[in-house]
């Protein structure tokens, strides 16, 4: 009889490109969700959960940086009875899916229809520091709304939502610009050819690397990257790449300014000046409700991918500096960033219908929070009641129901309780504040026996031997006290 082939065990790894989260790190997020969802419910937005899983024929062609709908994004193929069913791939945004939802129900939805949404998305692309394929975002749309006052109510409640998870004023800048502004600037280039026209494009999107001097190398025979190599450039001549450097570089002093530089830009572009007439528009209202440009500013150099954008684009910088794993200081950057997309639904009804929205990458949000110790550390874990008496156990649960009645997170240890000492440990390792002891001589006495672990990892680390005496981190109390006293470590306050 043949040997049976021993089965390899599975190892033990998250795949790559994916990571887990934990205790302390799903706490935060689900905080900052939900501080998040307060500010968009304030704003009248009503909440939707579509499905993760889309066809690819309604995901579209929009993913960033791919040719083909299946490229980048999780896909299968549903087998029927021919074998040949529907492809099926795991969202990649959540605006997508919008536009699938508002088509299949736009009958029984209201216009316009202001939603948000939350949770992950999946993309299938090469993974790297920092780069995730699964990643949550945090989304805001209006769809059915044509007026410009739709895109800068969008960036009002962005910049809302910076500060209520944290983010004080100054350290951010909502950045704006319009896609017909740069539309009209290629107008005015006189540009005709299709590959020429996304040559300029994805040399504008280098701005922010290359600067002014780079853009104009590229723009006209190339130029030595920092490696040495070098890239070709589009070929236009200085003349014919002019208007793309003075729509760069068209950032004034304030708003006004700007917009008269960008009118210059565009010259007589009848798309570019409706640009630069809707950013004034939206300059105007932000400034009636009391955001100046220290907090949202028109700002030329914001493209936004250009895949599937229509008008105003946003983006939301974070304008503080951190340090880089080699201990340089760099600026944070990016976190959120939208803006309006008139033809995404268009693609289900054959109807242009105006919507706009804003998407909030949470993982880097969250990042930059503890960055700057805003969030982070040890979370505080539950009251651990001890095991000295297992014939005690229902007295122990008692114990944990009376203190979780009150509204206190505990637990009643339920390892092996033998080693004292472990028991300790485990309250230790689970950043708890409290740890309830009790034995046979506690149970007939009627008392309970309170260690404050907040208090004695102070004095462990700081006291003097005389303080260790007369501030005792472990007490005893009437049984009755177990709740009050337990609330006072919590609150702070010790008897």
């Amino acid at each position: 009889m043949a040997k049976v082939k021993k089965q390899p065990r599975p190892k033990a790894e998250t795949p790559k490109g994916f990571r887990d989260y934990f205790g302390a790190e799903v706490t935060e997020r689900a905080a900052m969700l939900d501080a998040i969802a307060g500010v968009y419910h304030r704003y009248g937005f009503e909440a939707l959960e579509s499905s993760a899983v889309e066809t690819v024929e309604a995901l579209g062609k929009f993913l960033p940086d791919v040719d083909r709908p299946n490229e980048g994004v999780f896909a299968w193929q549903e087998a029927d009875e021919e074998g040949r069913g529907d492809w099926l791939a795991l969202r990649y945004d959540l605006t997508a899916p919008l536009a699938r939802v508002y088509a299949q129900h736009r009958n029984e939805l209201p216009t316009p229809y202001r939603r948000f949404a939350m949770g992950p998305v999946w993309r299938n692309e090469k993974p790297g520091p920092g780069r995730f394929r699964q990643f949550y975002q945090c989304d805001a749309d209006t769809v059915g709304a044509p007026s410009v006052a739709a895109d800068a109510e969008i960036c009002a409640m962005l910049a809302d939502v910076l500060e209520e998870v944290g983010i004080p004023r100054g350290d951010y800048l909502i950045r704006v610009n319009n896609r017909k502004v740069l539309n009209g600037v290629l107008e005015a280039m006189g540009l005709e050819d299709e590959a020429q026209k996304d040559a300029v494009l994805r040399t504008i999107d280098k701005f922010d690397k290359v600067g002014e001097a780079g853009v104009r190398e590229l723009l006209g025979k190339g130029r030595l990257d920092a490696s040495g190599a070098y890239i070709d450039g589009v070929g236009l001549a200085s003349d014919q790449a002019e208007p793309v450097v003075a729509f760069l570089t068209s950032k004034g002093d304030d708003s006004a300014a700007t917009l008269a530089n960008l009118r210059a830009a565009v010259g007589s572009s009848a798309m570019g000046a409706e640009g630069v007439d809707e950013l004034g528009e939206i300059a105007d209202l932000l400034a009636a409700q009391g955001y100046g440009p220290d907090r949202i500013v028109i700002d030329p150099s914001v493209v936004r991918g250009l895949g599937y954008y229509t008008g105003p684009v946003f983006e939301a910088e974070l304008t503080f500096e951190i340090t880089d794993e080699k201990g340089r200081p760099r600026q944070f950057g990016s976190v959120a960033g939208g803006g309006r997309y008139d033809d995404l639904v268009k693609r289900f009804t054959g109807q242009a219908v105006p919507a706009t929205g804003v998407s909030i990458g949470v993982d880097r949000l969250l990042a930059a929070l503890r960055a700057t110790g805003r969030v982070g550390g040890q979370a505080e874990g539950p009251v651990v009641v001890t095991v000295m008496d297992r014939a005690k156990m229902a007295e122990y649960q008692k114990m944990v129901a009376e203190l979780r009645q009150a509204g206190i997170r505990a637990e009643v240890y339920l390892g092996n309780p033998k080693n004292f000492g472990n028991q300790l440990k485990y309250a230790d390792r689970r950043g708890s504040p409290a740890a309830v002891i009790a034995g046979s001589e506690e149970f007939e006495r009627g008392v309970v026996q309170i260690k404050d672990l907040i208090l004695g990892a102070e004095i462990a680390e700081n006291a003097t031997l005389e303080e260790w005496k007369e501030r005792p981190s472990q007490f005893e109390a009437p049984r009755g006290e177990l709740v009050a006293r337990v609330q006072e470590i919590l609150a702070g306050v010790r008897k």
